[in-house]
């Protein structure tokens, strides 16, 4: 295993994680809070990606509402290229988003291709999940 659990999402990041030249990445809630992270990351490193990919997500969401005059936009996905490599985010619609760091030499596409494979099983799992009721607790 390559990610730091934080509950099961091992399933999750691992299969990003094994793509040539991934150096990290980081499981978190759209509002900033770790759900899991590589072991390349300390959980204050963690937590500071998290934070900051809640930001830039928002302030993309707001910049692809504005250039498009509309109230509102549905962010599928941010990349962000540095000297340093690539990063790629994806939020899915249930409020989590996986965020991955390749570095230069990373094929985008392949990383792009397997992070929003996570995020769909992602969003099938949270489909599949048993309903709750207002207690919390399986209906």
């Amino acid at each position: 295993m390559n990610s730091r659990e934080t509950g099961d999402t091992a399933w999750v990041l691992d299969p990003i994680l094994e793509i040539p030249h991934v150096r990290a990445a980081v499981l978190l809630t759209r509002d900033g809070l770790v759900s899991g992270y590589s072991a390349a990351l300390a959980q204050e490193s963690a937590e500071r990606v998290a934070a900051i990919t809640s930001t830039v997500q928002g302030a993309c969401r707001t910049a692809a509402a504005a250039f498009a005059d509309a109230p509102g936009a549905l962010l599928r996905q941010v990349v962000i290229e540095s000297d340093h490599g690539y990063i790629l985010v994806a939020p899915t619609d249930h409020g989590t988003c996986v965020a991955a760091y390749g570095g230069p030499e990373v094929r985008l596409d392949l990383l792009g291709h397997r992070v929003h494979s996570q995020v769909a099983r992602l969003g099938q799992k949270a489909m599949a999940a048993a309903p709750r009721g207002a207690d919390g607790h399986p209906a």
